[in-house]
């Protein structure tokens, strides 16, 4: 099989600069426990050496590092601007969002792609808790359960923390089970998400944590694509959103943190493997793939570990590298931390990288392909790196 080159990869950085130590070191600021095996951000958090009195963490989905520096400039979010960290792997929404809403890396909260498998084998998709095959909800406590048997970061808190989210995100099975511990307040449109953060520091006492999240930058960036002028039309509405609300907050002892989950990278058509389009491939697998289109795990066939490979190379070439899930430990890619007791399910045999650009896909044709213009989940710089920005007031 393909060996793992990793000459272009970003790896997560757990040991101090990664999302995952900048969520334990908001925690720790704001009175929790430290966790034993997750470090804090290894230069610490600069907040002018002061404790603030209340915290705003602002996820913006999908406004990677690369992006900012790139197409952000003159804008009050790169004036900020204080350095980058990595996403965690895979660098994808469920993952990293929920790690925000934890403060657990990927091998313990278990999430680790849009589409995972549970401990009976099944590929469901997590975050709207639906099985994938057919559509079919995931209603029953026991799956939740088994799903998400862990912490809220905002249990671990002993001051208020408030959750500032999407109103048609906030009644979701995934939203209520990683809300626990926290007040919620919805809103409907970009334009008032300043407003509500306002409006939920106002309603908390000192020490508390707003934890906001905003997904339209990455929902029409994978529409729209990287380059497009609707997408920097969106970030500059991000940006004017952004410049209000540090301006209402200049000199109130609150913090604003502002990171995101991943960025994005273009996705053409060239660099797409259609696993489908190759039945005598896809017959190895006793399912289909699962993860994300930049990362996808799979289960083999019994004995058919090193046919498999052969198979991939003669089609794909060197389009494709292949780890085993003893590799993906020995990389640490899914970070510190007791495992959850479903991840051997939850990775498979293997995890299949595409390089360069490329995406893989299960589907056979184009045409029954869901289009992405830009997608994430892998290793590259671009999907990896996240800024840091910080508004100490």
């Amino acid at each position: 099989m393909p060996a793992d080159p990793g000459r272009d990869w970003v790896l997560p950085d757990y040991q101090g600069r990664s999302i995952l130590n900048l969520v334990e070191s908001l925690a720790r600021l704001l009175g929790a426990a430290p966790q034993a095996d997750v470090m804090p951000l290894r230069d610490g958090l600069s907040l002018d050496g002061e404790r603030p009195g209340k915290i705003v963490l602002l996820i913006l989905d999908g406004l990677g590092d690369a992006y900012l520096r790139t197409r952000g400039g003159g804008s009050r979010l790169l004036a900020a601007r204080r350095g980058s960290l990595t996403s965690v792997f895979p660098s994808t929404t469920a993952s990293a969002v929920t790690t925000f809403l934890t403060g657990l890396a990927p091998a313990v909260h278990g999430l680790n792609g849009w589409v995972t498998r549970d401990h009976l084998g099944e590929l469901i998709l997590p975050l709207p808790m639906v099985a994938e095959a057919d559509g079919r909800a995931l209603v029953g406590p026991f799956h939740r359960r088994r799903l998400f048997p862990y912490r809220t970061l905002f249990q671990r808190l002993a001051g208020e923390s408030v959750v500032v989210t999407p109103s048609w995100l906030i009644d979701s099975t995934y939203s209520r089970r990683h809300n626990r511990g926290a007040k919620v307040l919805g809103y409907e449109r970009l334009d008032e998400l300043d407003a509500t953060i306002a409006a939920a520091l106002s309603g908390c006492g000192r020490g508390a944590l707003v934890h906001a999240y905003y997904p339209g930058f990455d929902s029409l960036a994978h529409d729209a694509g990287i380059g497009s002028e609707a997408l920097a039309a969106k970030f500059a509405r991000i940006d004017a959103m952004f410049g209000r609300l540090a301006d209402s907050l200049a000199d109130s002892g609150v913090a604003v943190v502002v990171s995101a989950d991943h960025g994005l990278i273009d996705a053409p058509l060239a660099e797409l493997c259609l696993l489908g389009a190759h039945p005598e491939i896809a017959a190895m697998l006793s399912q289909p793939l699962w993860g994300e289109r930049r990362a996808a795990w799979c289960v083999l066939r019994e004995g058919a570990r090193d046919e498999f490979g052969a198979a991939l190379v003669d089609v794909f070439g060197e389009r494709i590298d292949v780890l085993d899930a003893a590799r993906v430990g020995q990389l640490g890619l899914l970070g510190p931390g007791h495992p959850h007791r479903d991840i051997e399910a939850r990775i498979g045999d293997l995890l299949l990288l595409p390089r360069g650009a490329g995406t893989l896909v299960n589907e056979m044709h184009l045409q029954s392909l869901h289009p992405m213009a830009a997608v994430h989940g892998g290793l590259s710089a671009t999907e990896m790196e996240v800024p840091l920005i910080v508004l100490a007031n």
